[in-house]
């Protein structure tokens, strides 16, 4: 845990400005960037208002600037007001539209994750009870973090869940969520993901009474403090009305980069290094130096059943004046002669639980007793393993590789069911989760008509065939 919040404090360096309201789009009741000095962590919003409560609240660089982050074995909330002190309305729970980012420290259960392991809240009024007896407004993913939802119930027995979409997130992977909704007969809710309309839903009925309003509303959990989102939580913006999805895409697009390709983000870190697949003596998808680089021998040389790292060093590199790299040299020590083990990185271990839920990469494969350097390694540093050769279903792809990098099932070697092995699914550029052959765009589609069909014929017809003088073949 210490490990995980000392990388999350890591200095940005500048690298953004501080977050500004979208200029010329609609005007939001408030907005939480959570940009504050470090000494002065009070979690105010950006309309100058305090919360009601907090406790055990982290940050991270790793978002637009800061982020707050929420992940404790302990009970973790951030609570506000619902009417701030000066009357306005901060979160309207009839009509309206919420915006903001999340990045999880958890992947999918789909994703051969561990998911949150709570129905993790996003944002919430109230709380949840199986027999609508409290007042409740939420929308909060399941416990693999399999669907993302919107649910309110009034406290009088009416509770209506208006959306469950299914999501598959991995670690760290920053995503804007936002939810437009109208209590109007005549309209509807409707969610967007990362700026894209995905589904609609009816309008609100079911609404919190004033005795769940008058508690506030809370980012990142419940107001037990325990289903929390564990992850990174960044930039809410509310609205007294549904936003146009021309806005919502509006908002995504100008501030996609400053989430997407921060370079201290884990998409814009590691990339897999290039591979070189062959078939001989059995087919493997990965495989080669890719990016490990400068290979000597290491002496004295151990050899054992496991091997492991030794001898690093890492080397910090400046690029153009400002930007810099990491430069890691290391030594595979240990294994067997002749075995290719996979190098595997990360940009850091941010989530907790296996190792499974952070997002890899494959920087190639070495030798024991063997020096190797990689170049061009995220500046925040990176976490490496060692990964055998095994292939228990014989896909072309390591059982290491299925299991860190592509998500896939190492025990089965079409893990979309549709037949295609998950290692030509990879060299062929498809996606290794679905059923290729049922998506259309991906056939050939013939089609019969009249004009091509062959036409009867009745009696006999004799052809004498001979070849010319240039030996072409002709006939009668």
């Amino acid at each position: 845990m210490e490990m995980k919040k000392a990388l999350l404090r890591l200095t940005c360096l500048g690298l953004f400005a501080p977050f500004i309201a979208a200029a010329g789009g609609p005007t939001p009741l408030d907005t939480w960037s959570f940009e504050y000095a470090p000494t002065n962590w009070n979690w105010a919003s950006d309309g100058g208002y305090l919360p009601l409560s907090f406790t055990n609240l982290d940050y991270s660089y790793l978002g637009d600037g800061t982020a707050v982050v929420l992940d404790s074995t302990n009970a973790a909330w951030l609570h506000y007001p619902i009417t701030n002190s000066n009357g306005g309305t901060e979160l309207p729970v009839s009509d309206g539209t919420v915006v903001f980012w999340v990045a999880p420290f958890w992947a999918s259960t789909n994703q051969s994750g561990t998911g949150p392991g709570v129905s993790s809240r996003l944002i919430e009024v109230g709380a949840y009870s199986s027999d609508a007896s409290a007042g409740w407004w939420s929308i909060f993913t399941d416990e693999g973090g399999n669907t993302l939802n919107f649910s309110s119930a009034d406290g009088n027995g009416c509770q209506t869940n208006y959306i469950s979409v299914p999501i598959s997130w991995i670690t760290n992977r920053w995503h804007q969520i936002a939810l437009t909704y109208s209590s109007d007969a005549a309209s509807n809710t409707a969610l967007y993901l990362d700026g894209q309309w995905i589904t609609n839903g009816p309008p609100t009925t079911c609404l919190p009474g004033s005795d769940a309003l008058t508690n506030g509303f809370y980012i990142g959990s419940d107001s037990n403090g325990i289903a929390q989102i564990h992850g990174m939580f960044d930039d809410l913006f509310t609205y007294d009305h549904p936003l146009t999805s021309n806005e919502i895409a509006s908002l995504f697009n100008k501030y996609v980069a400053q989430y997407w390709l921060n370079p201290l983000n884990e998409p814009a870190n590691i990339v897999s290094g290039p591979s070189s697949p062959t078939n001989v003596p059995t087919f493997v998808a990965i495989t080669g130096t890719g990016f490990l680089t400068n290979a000597t021998a290491a002496s004295p040389c151990l050899t054992s059943t496991n091997p492991w790292f030794t001898n690093l060093v890492a080397r910090p590199v400046v690029t153009n004046g400002t930007n810099w790299t990491t430069t890691l040299s290391f030594t595979i020590a240990g294994g067997s002669n002749g075995i290719a083990y996979d190098v595997l990185a990360t940009p850091a271990p941010l989530a907790v639980g296996s190792i499974t839920n952070w997002q890899w990469s494959w920087m190639g494969q070495g030798y024991h007793c063997t020096n190797y350097t990689i170049f061009g390694l995220p500046p925040t540093g990176a976490f490496l393993v060692l990964g055998g050769p095994q292939d228990s279903d014989s896909d072309g792809l390591t059982d290491a590789y299925e299991l860190l990098v592509s998500k896939t099932d190492p025990h089965n070697p079409s893990t979309s069911g549709d037949g295609i092995q998950d290692g030509w699914k990879y060299l062929w550029g498809l996606n290794q989760f679905l059923n290729n052959p049922a998506q259309s765009g991906l056939r050939e589609n013939f089609s019969y008509f009249p004009e091509g069909w062959l036409s009867g014929v009745s009696g006999a017809k004799s052809e004498t065939v001979r070849t010319d003088a240039e030996g072409n073949v002709t006939g009668n």
